[in-house]
């Protein structure tokens, strides 16, 4: 039997690994920002270049919320969360391996990058279903602290790309 009271551990648990979920979704979706120079760098873009390429997940992202809201009423965050995270890695897979080559693969990528950005309105509705109406505003503030994904990628994707080696060589 499932225990769905606010008092169980399972609400909470499932509540750590959808905020995961959204930080390493929310990663993604900034995937370009911190690494905008070194394209710019590397493909001589100019700077509305360089501005395009981090706003297009960002629009893409926010649009976007609005048909992926109606799809999670339809289908339910249990489809839909899943669903998001597993559209967002091919973008992310996508740039790593070959869509650093010119700017329309990265504005290609970038456009589905903006995938990443729609989990929001897939995760509010799931995680308030776990909760009480007296939780729910902690729940979704617990959740919403996943947004920090944009700082992780800001703090640490240059470095990985460093390390790695994979993007942008000169």
């Amino acid at each position: 039997m499932t225990n769905l009271s606010p008092t169980g551990r399972r609400p909470a648990v499932m509540l750590a690994l959808a905020t995961l979920g959204f930080a390493v979704n929310f990663w993604a979706w900034a995937l370009l920002s911190p690494l905008g120079p070194r394209f710019k760098e590397s493909l001589g873009l100019s700077a509305a270049q360089q501005a395009l390429l981090v706003a297009v997940p960002v629009i893409v992202g926010s649009l976007g919320r609005i048909p992926v809201g109606a799809l999670t009423d339809r289908f339910g965050g249990r489809v839909m969360f899943p669903l998001i995270s597993a559209a967002t890695i091919v973008p992310v897979l996508f740039i790593g391996v070959a869509g650093q080559t010119s700017f329309a693969a990265l504005l290609a990528g970038g456009f589905f990058l903006g995938i990443g950005g729609t989990v929001f309105a897939v995760g509010v509705p799931f995680v308030n279903a776990w909760f009480p109406p007296h939780r729910r505003g902690f729940a979704v503030g617990v959740f919403g602290a996943g947004m920090g994904g944009t700082a992780i990628s800001a703090l640490t994707t240059v470095s990985l790309v460093r390390t790695g080696g994979a993007a942008t060589r000169s």
